[in-house]
């Protein structure tokens, strides 16, 4: 009766385990069935080769640039590249004036995009709305029916910042040929100005500026949510603003909620450019705005980026772009490949040696802790854009060893409660009791290491603390999952139970006396009589004693001489 609760226990988490590895495998085929993802991890630049962009910075002003300018740029075009998705990309400095950035496989043109913008970004109020292209002669506005200015601008929304010559200016404003030169005017934030809308394909005069871009504090992709808090299956852009530009927003949309046509609406631009110009629905006064309107996902995470890093002191131009090989090739990964595979055997190997058929757990654990680091592998490529690099196999290489450690441990302590003369199944649930707190331990140093090397490194060393920190998280999936489980409904089988001699829990091999000796003779707990009727261990035994329990077993003798 006593044994029920544990197998019990063992059976449920060994379905979990299993509906774990279906539900990842099924994602995984629907997705390469699909077409959605590959069934293999995507390869870093070092593995798959990619593309390389040099791009020069345009400073405003034909000023100079310095090196904490270009540091920063470095940076946050590096906090771009990241946010975009994209892993293991390296950006570097090139002679003290260019940026070279080469990232993993052929950068979409939103990825360009991303990384060449500048962060003259700036939110100003809609005055007036017109086509994209610029209006025939035939159709424009005569000069006396331009309506003129009746004072001075109240506010940056106020119609009167629309004179006669930029109303004229805005009618022959053409945004194909502006959009399309390579130098273009320097606008004036406290002045309005005429700017283009290339996706909803308009055109607008736009007042002052209100809100810098350097106000943004975050910006995130996320699904629309209606009252009742259900997803509705639109994706939008969420905003947050800093203290600044809490205060200035509230003051803004307050004024802008009330206008009526396109004044209710407030332009966001980059490098004057319009990104978007969503409608003023509500007074936001917290600072956290969402804009929707028929975002895909893919835009509005392009959006979202382009807002939240905004902060480019100096715009840049693709000064050249090519086509580069791997660094290191296949031949490294077939060589990092294969000393995983010897590193897996040895293992292996001396499981079987050293546990006999209990090493067969050692093996199977093994097996299904990589199954679950490919699957892991694989769909975090698909859902994250996540690229194995060659410091990321070689992590994955060092974890065998450190999986493998979870194992041992928990054998030992089972041993270790043999040796005190318990049955099998009492001294895998004692074992285990004393075996997991130090295999969390292990692990949370393991995690902890990890993280400190992920936040604190670049490049290829945070893909090594990647999946060193991943598969120290599988391996306590596994070893709650499916070794101790395991371990405990085979301790009710007869073959480990009665400690056959192939079962690794042999009496004889571990130095214990049996408990039952046959004929009804149960030994007895005497230390005295214990040291003198104790039979001879085997070699193996001998071996296995630590130098506390060699002089343990001296003194017992010595007394027994006595």
């Amino acid at each position: 009766m006593s044994s029920t609760g544990p197998v019990k226990q063992a059976r449920r988490a060994l379905l979990w385990l299993l509906v774990v590895v279906v539900i990842a495998t099924g994602i995984l085929v629907a997705g390469v069935t699909a077409g959605k993802t590959d069934a293999s991890p995507k390869l870093a630049l070092d593995l798959e080769g990619g593309t390389q962009m040099i791009l020069a910075p345009q400073v405003k002003g034909n000023e100079s640039i310095n090196q904490e300018q270009l540091e920063q740029a470095v940076e946050i075009i590096r906090q771009r590249v990241d946010g975009s998705g994209v892993s293991e990309a390296e950006i570097t400095t090139q002679s003290g004036r260019n940026v070279v950035v080469s990232m993993p496989g052929v950068p979409s043109s939103e990825t360009r995009e991303l990384i060449r913008a500048s962060a003259d970004m700036e939110f100003r109020p809609v005055l007036i709305a017109g086509p994209f292209t610029a209006t025939p002669e035939a159709d424009r506005t005569p000069e006396k029916d331009i309506p003129k200015p009746e004072g001075d601008p109240k506010d940056a929304s106020d119609t009167n910042w629309i004179t006669p010559k930029l109303y004229k200016e805005f009618e022959a404003y053409d945004c194909a040929v502006e959009l399309a030169k390579a130098d273009r005017n320097e606008d004036d934030p406290a002045k309005p100005m005429i700017s283009c809308d290339p996706g909803q394909g308009l055109k607008y005069i736009l007042g002052p500026q209100e809100i810098p871009g350097d106000q943004i504090k975050d910006a995130y992709a996320g699904m629309v949510r209606g009252s009742q808090g259900a997803v509705t299956g639109q994706w939008a852009v969420n905003l947050e603003f800093n203290g600044a530009g809490t205060k200035t927003f509230s003051e803004t949309t307050q004024r802008l909620v009330a206008l009526q046509g396109s004044r209710n609406q407030f332009a966001i631009l980059l490098d004057g450019t319009v990104l978007t110009a969503p409608t003023t629905n509500n007074v936001i006064s917290d600072g956290r705005a969402q804009i929707t309107g028929g975002f895909t996902e893919e835009s509005a995470q392009a959006l979202a980026q382009q807002l939240k890093y905004g902060a480019l002191p100096i715009s840049f131009d693709i000064q050249s772009e090519q086509q580069i090989s791997a660094t290191l090739g296949a031949d490294q990964l077939r060589t990092g490949l294969l000393a995983g595979v010897i590193g897996l055997v040895l293992v292996f190997i001396y499981s079987l040696f050293q546990y006999r058929a209990l090493g067969l757990v050692t093996i199977l654990s093994l097996l299904v802790s990589g199954v679950l680091s490919y699957l892991a592998l694989v769909l975090l490529g698909w859902g994250m854009n996540y690229r194995l690099s060659l410091a990321g196999v070689a992590g994955l290489i060092v974890a065998i060893g450190l999986i493998a450690d979870s194992f041992i441990v928990y054998f030992e302590r089972v041993r270790d409660e043999l040796r005190d003369g318990r049955p099998l199944a009492s001294a895998v649930d004692i074992g285990w009791g004393r075996a997991k707190r130090t295999i969390l331990a292990s692990k949370a140093v393991n995690l902890l290491a990890a993280a400190v090397l992920y936040l604190v490194a670049v490049g290829n060393v945070r893909g090594f603390a990647f999946t060193l920190g991943l598969t120290a998280i599988i391996d306590l999936i596994v070893v709650y999952g499916l070794t101790h489980p395991l371990l405990t409904m085979l301790a009710r089988t007869r073959f480990f139970a009665d400690g056959h001699r192939m079962s690794g829990l042999d009496p004889s091999l571990l130095g214990v006396e049996p408990l039952y000796k046959g004929a009804g003779q149960i030994r007895r707990f005497n230390p005295t009589a214990e040291g003198k009727r104790k039979p001879k261990a085997s070699a193996e035994a001998n071996r296995r004693m630590t130098i506390a329990e060699r002089r343990a077993a001296q003194d017992n003798r010595e007394e027994a001489n006595e």
